[in-house]
């Protein structure tokens, strides 16, 4: 695979739209042009993205923990849980996003990395999630505690709650070396004009909102906007939380979609579709099911959609939806 990197420029991804070309949209084989990070990750063959603030290098496909990893304390479910992130790591895997939002999934993501001896191998992503600023920092000493790590890589405020608050406590701890990245995130396409007004205004890291090739809000303005200002983006809910997987089960995939670009199926054709975007640093589908994880995984490699074939995928979901 050609080996780029993304510079971040809102001049380039207007450019990189008008003529994607498949398998050099910044992505590339880990090593190339990469800083060392905090701990080694594991060898792999994933495409990564350039963290914009850092040089780091990501694997573009992560690890959401919304509802699949709130299996409570049922044993029988936290070890399939297990399971995903040991195909998750085995695949090339990196970044687990999870949220105190997310009931268990943070006790769940940490049994799973002392079970699989992995906090080397993981780039860990929570969020505050909490009204009141002056709790932020107890919360994320909670959430560390779950994960079981001497700390977060990157740390978000969730959804922009009380995000005044909690940004100068995030900017805090990276500076004393607590934390790597600080970010904020939105999702289903709320409080984007918020949002925007954030990411013009504020030192971030990190940026992470939903796109789809449905939920496509996020182009006019935010995502050129992300690489305007060298903010890496992580893109929640690709597939509506299984609704568009479900809706389109029933309608075969294109012809053109495998013979094109590789795609097996529709989750792959729609992660392909947003990794394709020059914007986008790293999507985190979730899932129960260690097939869907090697799947998702396998998605960003081989070619990926140029503008046509972008136009083409958004055409074949708004006439099956």
């Amino acid at each position: 695979m050609k080996s780029t990197t993304l510079l971040p420029g809102r001049r380039h991804v207007l450019s990189s739209l008008a003529g994607l070309a498949g398998a050099g949209l910044g992505l590339a084989a880990p090593g190339a042009g990469a800083q060392p990070s905090a701990t080694p990750p594991a060898p792999s063959t994933t495409p990564t993205r350039t963290i914009p603030s850092s040089r780091e290098r990501l694997p573009v496909v992560g690890l959401g923990t919304w509802i699949t990893f709130n299996v409570g304390r049922d044993t029988e479910l936290r070890e399939e849980c297990t399971r995903v992130v040991e195909a998750f790591f085995a695949g090339g895997g990196r970044l687990i996003d999870s949220s105190p939002m997310y009931g268990s999934s943070q006790e769940v993501v940490g049994q799973a990395l002392r079970t699989l001896s992995a906090r080397d191998r993981v780039f860990a992503a929570d969020k505050v999630w909490i009204g009141n600023g002056r709790e932020g920092p107890a919360q994320i000493e909670a959430s560390r505690n779950y994960w079981g790590l001497p700390r977060f890589d990157l740390l978000q405020v969730h959804n922009l709650l009380a995000w005044e608050e909690h940004l100068p406590t995030l900017q805090r701890m990276k500076a004393a070396g607590r934390l790597r990245y600080v970010g904020i995130t939105t999702s289903e396409g709320r409080r984007h004009a918020e949002l925007e007004r954030v990411m013009a205004s504020k030192p971030l890291d990190f940026v992470q909102l939903t796109y789809n090739p449905v939920d496509r809000e996020a182009e006019q303005r935010l995502l050129p906007l992300a690489a305007e200002r060298g903010i890496a983006v992580i893109v929640n809910r690709p597939f509506r939380q299984g609704d568009l997987t479900r809706r389109l089960a029933r309608r075969p995939l294109p012809d053109w979609a495998g013979a094109e670009l590789g795609a097996t199926s529709w989750a792959q054709l729609i992660l392909k579709f947003i990794v394709s975007h020059p914007a986008v640093t790293c999507v985190i589908p979730a899932t129960t099911r260690v097939a869907h994880v090697r799947e998702n995984l396998a998605a960003a490699g081989g070619r990926l959609p140029d503008a046509a074939q972008r136009r083409r995928i958004t055409a074949e979901l708004e006439a099956a939806l």
